[in-house]
């Protein structure tokens, strides 16, 4: 890679635009970039780091790309750009890269954001021309970094060699050196092979351990099985031998438990037995107890059956009569039905005779039924007059209909003459009415087109005077804010200048005794300058800075919401027009208010046209209504005059019929009424007659019957009877009698039983007690044998469960074991990895080796052949081995820590450190050749001999072609080297000049 020329534009102490010719200075082969602090060398290698990487090294990067590059100094409408040509790989390219800035809008106040841009551009020799090639940010950076084959923190390190950084890094312990190794090497994938060997071992760990605290806790289940029977193993999960432990304990436990069934079974057997001995025996004694209880009994009941033996007796007699008297009891019954029959025929006489008049006291039943036929003939005579006082009374009803319906005739057609009198008048309002709900409803018509018009004008106008006072505080919010970032801006300005006046004394602050000066590299400090009252530091100033941009950015948010505010303003005001709103309010109002009162008379419309349309209808009724009238009242009088004739000749008859009375049915009332009694009285006599016949012949039948059954009247007959009731619980007791005597002598009778009371007294208490204990003691043996069943087929179970475990893990520990050897080994935690050395400081290791050799080479001409680097892995205290770096002294044969140099030789070791990096750097990016080299600062702590040493070694790097750039404050270098590339500062900004090359 060879650098040809770099454009920067209004980049960082850049205000301007400044070009660097590199082949002017490259063809000196060495060139010195000096100038005071703080003017911008740095800023050079920052440039071409941009250029190709679009971003700058370390800790420069600031917040973001496009405000931390841009120069304080630019005018405002200046874009900061850097452009690169280079050569890399055998092609000439161009690289030109502008980061994101806020420019002033063209027009109106404020500022907008302009993306960042890239190109990327080709030189075609043969066409002697630039070729576009990209402009995609993506591209430009994928390109540039397979071309270079190096990141950009790789780059950094090589081509722009920071000596600071490799004096650290002589003097860093193991843990410091692998993080710059690892970043320039990038042996992140080993890192990640040891962190992957880490969690498949924690994964595979885990997996066992879950796996061993599953069979653990079978194993718990098998002694809560067991019970006593089974010890288990002092093991925790994840230990070895776990699983052979838990088996064999097993096994102890299961042999342990068949035992015990096996004993539970013999016990279980005998307690059966004497269970059954126990039952036989409870058997006996409950069936010797029951007979001899059985006699006691019978023995108690014959002695009853003999105290009551005379009550049989009289019992027995008494039924005897009754039966007897049995034969007496149909005459008994005949007899006092007669007398019944006879009461009842008698009492019905008198009552039938007290209804009738005292003429008829002494009358028979022959002479009151002549009665009764004469007063039903009378009655006959009555019928034609009923009907005629029948028809009559529907004459009046009739009549008395006529009348009414003459009065409701005139009613209605009264009504009707009124109400037509007064049609055309109720016409022509009807009518008026429908008219004016039509034109109401084409004025409401009319009146709803403009109503949305005029409220979307109110609405808008509305939001015209609202945005207008959010324009007017927009406003004055937005001149608060420029005001404030003027006087931010000046502020900042006023302590920068301030700062950089006493800048000599804020890095003197930091110098110490033997300590080489950052800007001259002197150990000597004869006369620092020191700090005034009115120091400013770097925190004032950066305070400041924030403070400004802060200001600055709330100053475009303010004119941002300013132009926006006034956009929306301008477009409310073209909707809304000029009108004032209040008047365009009561306009809007007065329209609604037309418009629903329009809309409340159209809506009448329909109900005054169904108004008049029933109107039209009742008088077209009205007119048939009084025509039908007239008709009906015509009628009615005719009628009236036929029902006035049939009348006269109803009364002249009926007047005949009633006689004294007030009507024809009164007479025919009390004709009825005296034939009905005088039937019933006669009706009466006769069967008094008859009942008193019948109970002389049952007096007659009862005496003989009596007679003939042994009685000696019929009332010691009707005493020896005995009711249903009686005879049934008589008979009852009779039959109990002779059942308990048969069954008491078949009881004494049975020898079972007399055999039973001559054995002694059975006692099955005493029975019961023993069954008790024996089947106790059964429940107990079954219990046990049951229990012990259990466990077998628990233990069984379990143990094969936990053998499938085992089996199931074995594979599982098996990669454990093989991961967690690789794992150690990796992470230097093995026993086998004697030097307890990382795989990736493995890999450092080989390549901190190379990195030494390729140093020596160079280190050993800079010393004068003194010292030589080497690589050690030996272990430093408790740390681990792989990244130690030792330099030889030939002068004494002894190796020693990089860190006992001294300042001088730190130096030159650390340039051929860097060196040599950056040798082993590039062959591991694919040998891309690197012509052109900076070296930053640290030259001022050598003498003139070893710095002539140093420049020789330099000046050799200048073999095929190559271009070295030296980055120092030391003026002996200015005399030494003649091609320099100054760094002028000024309040402006800062300038590049070109001396001494060509």
């Amino acid at each position: 890679m060879r650098l040809h020329r770099l454009t920067v534009t209004a980049f960082g102490p850049f205000g301007g635009t400044q070009t660097v010719d590199f082949d002017e200075l490259s063809s000196a082969g060495l060139f010195l970039l000096h100038g005071p602090t703080g003017a911008g060398k740095t800023s050079v290698l920052d440039a071409v780091c941009y250029a190709l990487y679009g971003s700058v090294p370390g800790a420069r990067q600031g917040g973001g790309q496009g405000t931390a590059l841009r120069s304080d100094h630019a005018a405002p409408m200046t874009r900061t750009e850097v452009t690169l040509d280079l050569t890399v790989a055998g092609r000439r390219l161009e690289v030109t890269r502008q980061p994101p800035w806020e420019r002033p809008k063209k027009r109106g106040t404020g500022t907008t954001l302009d993306k960042a841009q890239t190109w990327l551009r080709a030189y075609d020799a043969t066409a002697g021309a630039w070729k576009d090639l990209s402009r995609s940010h993506q591209e430009i950076g994928e390109e540039i970094t397979q071309l270079l084959g190096m990141s950009r923190e790789q780059f950094c390190q090589v081509v722009l060699l920071p000596q600071g950084d490799f004096a650290r890094f002589l003097r860093a312990d193991a843990e410091a050196r692998g993080k710059l190794l690892g970043r320039l090497f990038d042996t992140r994938r080993f890192a990640d092979v040891e962190k992957r060997l880490a969690e498949r071992r924690r994964t595979t760990e885990a997996r066992v351990r879950e796996g061993d605290a599953e069979l653990l806790a079978d194993a718990h289940r098998m002694q809560q099985a067991a019970g006593d029977a089974m010890a288990l193993p002092e093991l925790a999960p994840g230990e070895p031998g776990l699983a052979e432990a838990v088996l064999s304990a097993a096994a102890v436990a299961r042999s342990t438990v068949r035992e015990q069934l096996t004993v539970t079974a013999c016990t279980l057997t005998a307690a059966e037995s004497a269970q059954a001995a126990a039952g036989r025996v409870l058997d006996e004694a409950r069936e010797l107890a029951r007979l001899q209880r059985r006699h006691a009994q019978a023995r108690e009941r014959a002695a009853a059956l003999e105290q009551g033996a005379e009550a049989y007796r009289e019992a027995l007699a008494l039924m005897e009569r009754a039966r007897k008297a049995e034969a007496v009891a149909p005459a008994l019954d005949l007899r006092e039905a007669a007398e019944a029959e006879h009461r009842r025929a008698a009492a019905a006489q008198e009552r039938a005779r007290a209804l009738l008049p005292e003429t008829f006291a002494d009358a028979g039943a022959a002479g009151l039924a002549a009665a009764a036929r004469r007063a039903a003939e009378e009655l006959g005579g009555l019928d034609s007059a009923r009907r005629a006082e029948r028809r009559l009374a529907e004459l009046l009803d009739e009549r008395t209909g006529l009348d009414r319906q003459d009065r409701a005739d005139a009613d209605l057609l009264q009504d009707a003459e009124g109400w037509l009198d007064g049609w055309e008048e109720r016409r022509t309002a009807l009518q008026a009415g429908v008219d004016s709900a039509q034109q109401a409803a084409a004025l409401a018509e009319q009146l709803a087109v403009r109503r949305e018009p005029a409220q979307q004008r109110l609405r808008a106008a509305r939001l015209r005077d609202r945005l207008a006072e959010d324009t007017d505080r927009a406003a004055e919010r937005a001149r608060a804010a420029r005001d404030e970032t003027l006087r931010a801006k000046q502020h900042w300005l006023e302590l920068k200048e301030q700062r950089l006046n006493g800048i000599a004394a804020e890095l003197a602050a930091h110098l110490a005794d033997g300590e080489p000066c950052a800007v001259c590299g002197a150990t000597e400090h004869p006369a620092p300058a020191r700090k005034d009252a009115g120091h400013v530091d770097r925190e004032a100033e950066e305070r400041a800075l924030t403070a400004y941009q802060r200001a600055d950015e709330q100053r475009a948010d303010a004119e941002r919401r300013l132009g926006d505010a006034r956009q929306a303003l301008a477009a409310a005001t073209a909707e809304a027009g000029d009108t004032p709103t209040d008047r365009l309010a009561e306009e809007a109002e007065e329209l609604e208010e037309r418009y629903a009162r329009a809309r409340g008379a159209a809506a009448d419309l329909h109900a005054a046209q169904e108004r008049l349309r029933q109107a039209g209808q009742e008088h077209e009724r009205r007119l048939a209504a009084r025509q039908e009238t007239a008709v009906r009242t015509a009628s009615r009088i005719a009628h009236r005059e036929r029902l006035d004739r049939e009348r006269a000749l109803l009364e002249e008859e009926l007047e005949r019929a009633r006689g004294s009375l007030d009507s024809v049915a009164a007479r025919a009332a009390q004709l009825e009424r005296r034939t009905a009694l005088l039937t019933d009285a006669a009706d009466a006599a006769r069967v008094a007659d008859d009942t008193a016949q019948r109970l002389k012949d049952a007096d007659a039948r009862l005496a003989d019957a009596a007679f003939r059954a042994g009685f000696e009247t019929p009332q010691a007959a009707a005493a020896a009877l005995l009711d249903r009731a009686a005879h049934r619980e008589l008979q009852h007791r009779l039959d109990a009698w002779q059942h308990e005597e048969a069954a008491v002598r078949a009881v004494l009778a049975e020898a079972e039983t007399a055999a039973a009371a001559g054995e002694p007294q059975a006692d099955p208490d005493a029975a019961q007690r023993a069954a008790d204990e024996a089947a106790r003691r059964l429940r107990d043996a079954a219990s046990a044998h049951d229990a012990a069943q259990r466990r077998c087929a628990d233990l069984d179970r379990l143990s094969a469960r936990a053998a499938a475990s085992v089996r199931r893990l074995a594979p599982l520990r098996e990669e454990y074991d093989r991961v967690a050897r690789m794992a150690g080994l990796a992470a230097g935690t093995s026993a086998d990895n004697e030097r307890r050395m990382r795989l990736e400081s493995y890999v450092l290791a080989a390549r901190l080796e190379q990195v030494a050799a390729a140093a020596t080479v160079r280190l050993r001409r800079m010393s004068s052949g003194r010292y030589t680097l080497v690589h050690s892995d030996d272990r430093t205290g408790r740390g681990r081995s792989g990244l130690g770096l030792h330099v030889v002294d030939a002068w004494t044969g002894r190796e020693r820590d990089t860190a006992t140099l001294s300042g001088g030789e730190t130096f030159f070791a650390s340039l051929a450190l860097a060196l040599g990096l950056a040798d082993v750097v590039t062959d591991e990016a694919g040998g891309v050749r690197l012509d052109t080299l900076f070296i930053d600062e640290g030259f001022g702590s050598l003498d003139d001999q070893t710095l002539d040493e140093v420049l020789d070694v330099l000046d050799s790097l200048r073999e095929r072609d190559r271009s070295v750039g030296i980055v120092s404050h030391v003026a002996d270098l200015r005399r030494r080297v003649h091609a320099q590339l100054e760094v002028v500062k000024g309040r402006s900004g800062s300038a590049l000049r070109l001396r001494g090359a060509g």
